[in-house]
């Protein structure tokens, strides 16, 4: 038993993409029943796993900066992915976009972080982190919120939207402060983003295994491309049965947002926790920012230059009760990580705010 649980462990990745695609070229003209569609669906959240681990691989073997890239650009193209198949697919889905992003920060900034803080605080009683490189990433993510997610709404342009030069000038800025952040965290001031002890003093990296060989990280690379086409697709089969899956529930279109963000932001949650486990508070602040960083900062611009030939308008502006829960988001953070340390009320505070992202995205 204990030889399969190895041997499944060290062959799924490269078995579910290769599934992914079998499964896609079998279906791709069928007309799909309730089956069909939970097998599709199984299928493409293991793909989704499986595509970020790859990353992973390539970018452990690269190292930094080109491996934090790396592994961004892979999980922004599934992002990106699934939220152009949805508007291209669906009936009319021109708040997507906002949804998906928004909802990513709010599981990020809320639900990965508070679940990471009262795991690590579970254990010490505090946990402590570099309050200058999460307090440096925070920023981050607050300017680009309002730049792409709140701007809209406040313009002179009729509804939540921008102008095309408006939303130009949006995306230019999210890729020029994104860059500027992975620079900061990889070149820069790299120090301010490693794991602390309880004194504050920088723990050794001392846990992270070996770099895979150039043959494995090929292998990654290949499987890489094939799992991505594999999530292309499959979520341009499962596009139109989410929805009417969703309205068959009664949930608003826009609990769309919120399965695509949960879906991609998986793996990067497993991860927060674990290191939130091994007292690398740090790592998970990492994780969780990283990907609000990348979320945003990648994905609107993708979608800015998809907006060109997508039907429709692009409606990036949040609603007054978004912008209230993102305002108290980010208030509460900065009072979490100005000391560099937080207790487990921390952490259950951010998970209050996440139950009541979850509650008004059902019941707005």
């Amino acid at each position: 038993m204990a030889s399969l649980g190895s041997w499944l462990a060290r062959w799924w990745t490269v078995g579910v993409p290769i599934v992914g695609v079998i499964v896609l070229v079998a279906f791709w003209t069928a007309k799909l029943d309730g089956w069909a569609i939970a097998l599709i669906a199984v299928v493409l959240a293991g793909t989704v796993l499986a595509a970020v681990q790859h990353a992973e691989v390539v970018a452990h073997r690269v190292g930094e900066p080109f491996g934090s890239l790396v592994l961004a650009v892979a999980v922004t193209i599934i992002e990106v992915a699934l939220i152009v198949t949805l508007m291209t697919t669906g009936k009319d889905s021109p708040e997507l976009a906002r949804d998906t992003v928004f909802s990513a920060v709010m599981i990020t900034m809320n639900g990965i972080v508070g679940l990471s803080l009262l795991l690590s605080a579970s254990r010490r009683e505090t946990t402590s982190f570099n309050a200058q490189g999460s307090g440096a990433a925070l920023a981050t993510v607050t300017a680009l919120a309002t730049l792409t997610l709140v701007l809209p709404t406040f313009t002179q342009t009729p509804g939540p939207v921008f102008t095309p030069l408006q939303l130009g000038f949006a995306a230019v800025a999210s890729v020029v402060l994104y860059l500027m952040f992975v620079f900061t965290q990889t070149i820069a001031h790299r120090d301010f983003f490693l794991p602390v002890s309880a004194k504050g003093q920088p723990l050794r990296e001392d846990d992270h295994a070996d770099a895979p060989s150039t043959a494995t990280a090929w292998r990654s690379v290949a499987l890489l491309l094939v799992s991505l086409v594999a999530v292309v697709g499959l979520a341009k089969l499962e596009s139109t049965p989410l929805e009417r899956a969703v309205a068959a529930v009664g949930l608003p279109q826009s609990f769309v947002g919120v399965v695509i963000a949960l879906l991609v932001l998986l793996p990067e949650g497993i991860s927060a926790a674990k290191a939130a486990n091994r007292n690398r508070m740090q790592t998970s602040w990492n994780l969780a920012l990283g990907s609000a960083i990348a979320s945003i900062g990648l994905t609107i611009p993708a979608i800015a230059v998809a907006s060109i030939w997508l039907p429709g308008e692009l409606h990036l502006g949040l609603g007054p009760s978004q912008i209230v829960l993102l305002v108290l988001t980010v208030l509460v953070s900065i009072l979490t990580i100005v000391q560099g340390k937080a207790v487990r009320l921390q952490g259950g505070i951010h998970l209050i705010l996440f139950a009541a992202f979850v509650f008004l995205s059902i019941a707005p």
